[in-house]
């Protein structure tokens, strides 16, 4: 059972699930998301969502295709939802982000926001032919001509299921972050300042009252882009 599952008292603390109610908990097939930032599809339709009261029923759910993720049909209950994916079950649409407490939240969004998703980009890397691969927070490598406007820890709306590049969010003094990690998880905040490290340390980002490393710094476009966020 160990492959496919992990006992509860060891799973994420980003999983807002009891930890003593049973042993064992499944856990997400590997993909693009962490394992702190995604759940499996099966735990959303039954733990989080309530929509089957088995993993059995959610089964039948994703089998009977009225599940999407990102826009594409999704039959696979393992398939981690994590960090800003959407999730749409029949007619309700939903987004996941990381509440205050750093628990992973399926906010439910409107329908004219189900074809874009904001992607933190993590890295590019050359290949061969003179082009060169975007790296995006959800393991996605977006491929292109010209990647010289875009640069680690800026963001990009992509349109979905096309994953297209709309517009370009960079790591810039004045943008609206989300902070994803540390005692601000969950807020968003405008950033004041970028300090680049000349060793191994972290890089800082500076906010109006504190101080935070990179990593934990999502740029967005405004408050509006994460459902039930707090500034």
């Amino acid at each position: 059972m160990s492959r496919s599952h992990i006992k509860r008292l060891v799973m994420p603390r980003s999983w807002p699930l009891p930890r003593k109610s049973s042993i064992w908990v499944q856990k997400p097939n590997p993909g693009g998301h962490s394992i702190e930032n995604c759940m499996p599809l099966a735990l959303v339709l039954r733990d989080v969502l309530g929509v089957a009261h088995t993993r059995r029923e959610a089964k039948r759910i994703l089998h009977s295709r009225q599940v999407m993720v990102d826009g594409r049909i999704e039959t696979d209950d393992g398939r981690g939802v994590g960090l800003m994916d959407v999730l749409s079950v029949g007619e309700k649409n939903f987004r996941c982000v990381l509440d205050t407490n750093g628990k992973l939240r399926y906010r439910p969004i409107p329908k004219n926001a189900v074809g874009s998703k904001i992607c933190r980009v993590t890295g590019k890397t050359t290949i061969r032919g003179a082009k060169t691969q975007l790296h995006l927070h959800d393991g996605r490598n977006l491929l292109m001509d010209d990647a010289s406007p875009y640069k680690s820890g800026d963001s990009v709306i992509i349109s979905l299921p096309e994953q297209q590049i709309t517009s370009h969010l960079p790591f810039n003094e004045g943008a609206q972050s989300y902070l994803t990690g540390g005692s601000h998880i969950g807020e968003i905040a405008t950033v004041r300042g970028h300090d680049i490290k000349r060793s191994s340390k972290a890089n800082e980002v500076q906010f109006d009252d504190f101080l935070t490393i990179a990593d934990y710094v999502f740029i967005i476009g405004s408050e509006s882009d994460i459902p039930g966020a707090e500034s």
